[in-house]
């Protein structure tokens, strides 16, 4: 199957109530892990890449043709993302190299920089007949290094305004979630995000999925969560499997035997994320 707009996948989480998974993937076995899994259980789902991903692979043409081929093998509807562009520039890429989705992270700036910048890459992605993703608010962890505070968060006004006036296709909203390994207990402002949910008519994203509590989720997506990154989990999976499959006694080296676990690890991550995100 051809790759899709990550809107048409959003479309069909809100009309279940579910969430799609949007998995980091950097390479075809990681790629090939976390589509099919999602093939096995029937649902959509969401590939992405940011910069170290684009970088590691050599570029985002690269990656568009692991995206294209895996895809090709499975009739479930599959997204190509490009997750937290920086500047203009860096999303056009992804955009001219076939990616279906494309977003711009200009939370730090200032709202009014935001919303410019944001309404520049929503005309970039009708251009293309793709999608558009953006943020407002600041996650803690390498993100913003803060903490869940809730005046970091996102604001159910500002986010009515912020669609209103961009026409982005999807919200990502800091509701106390960390990019990366939670530093700190994590505690979700359920609340606000049924607030911010209340005000907007666009999909909501939760970025900073890894490492949060199986339960905060499912709260999440009743309160209007559509889309949960996942990338850290992800590839700890895959370090994880390739070092102690190195320390079996007997292991010898060959690619299936060397590798193989680790897609194999993947492969159960995501399946386990997707069961949770679909709330089966």
């Amino acid at each position: 199957m051809k790759l899709v707009p990550m809107k048409d996948i959003l479309q069909i989480a809100g009309e279940k109530g579910i969430a799609i998974g949007a998995f980091e993937f950097w390479s075809f076995d990681s790629a090939q892990a976390v589509v099919s899994a999602a093939n096995g259980l029937g649902l959509p789902v969401i590939l992405q890449s940011g910069g170290l991903e684009r970088d590691y692979a050599g570029g985002c043409d690269k990656l568009y043709k692991i995206a294209s081929a895996v895809a090709a093998d499975v009739d479930i509807p599959v997204a190509l993302h490009y997750d937290h562009g920086m500047d203009f520039d860096e999303v056009r890429d992804a955009a001219e190299n076939g990616y279906t989705s494309i977003m711009i992270d200009a939370s730090h700036a200032p709202f009014e920089e935001n919303v410019a910048l944001t309404q520049q890459v929503v005309a970039l992605a009708k251009q293309f007949g793709i999608s558009s993703e953006s943020e407002l608010g600041v996650l803690a962890g390498s993100e913003g290094n803060v903490e869940s505070e809730e005046e970091s968060q996102t604001k159910p006004d500002e986010a009515f305004d912020f669609v209103a006036q961009t026409g982005v296709d999807c919200l990502a909203v800091a509701i106390g979630t960390a990019h990366g390994l939670y530093q700190f207990a994590p505690r979700l402002n359920i609340e606000r995000l049924r607030e911010i949910n209340a005000k907007v008519d666009v999909p909501l994203v939760l970025h900073g999925g890894s490492g949060t509590p199986d339960e905060m989720v499912r709260e999440a997506i009743r309160g209007g969560i559509r889309k949960v990154n996942i990338c850290t989990e992800f590839v700890k999976a895959f370090g994880e499997a390739y070092t102690a499959t190195q320390s079996k006694p007997g292991f010898k080296y060959n690619v299936p035997g060397l590798f193989g676990p680790s897609r194999e690890a993947g492969y159960a991550l995501a399946k386990a994320k997707m069961e949770l995100f679909a709330l089966m």
